[in-house]
């Protein structure tokens, strides 16, 4: 339970920081094609990519991400 809430804290601030400051990761991974044509520049995609993984990272933290899948694809990994 411990280490689950301090990886939902570690991926939230993750992705606070691919929001907030989004020339970190790209001068760590560099540009990206697809960003170009669909998101305004790779700035947009690691914004959108923070917005994730924040959002992941709450899941976790509150234990959550079981549901998700289970919601979303269990059907389809789980047919009964």
């Amino acid at each position: 339970m411990f280490w689950r809430i301090v990886l939902g804290i570690v991926l939230i601030g993750v992705g606070f920081l691919c929001t907030w400051k989004p020339n970190i990761p790209l001068s760590l991974i560099g540009q990206l094609r697809v960003g170009r044509f669909f998101f305004s520049g790779s700035r947009g995609v690691y914004k959108i990519l923070g917005i994730i993984i924040i959002f992941i990272g709450a899941l976790i933290m509150v234990g959550l991400e079981d549901e998700l899948l289970n919601a979303t694809v269990g059907n389809l990994l789980f047919s009964k």
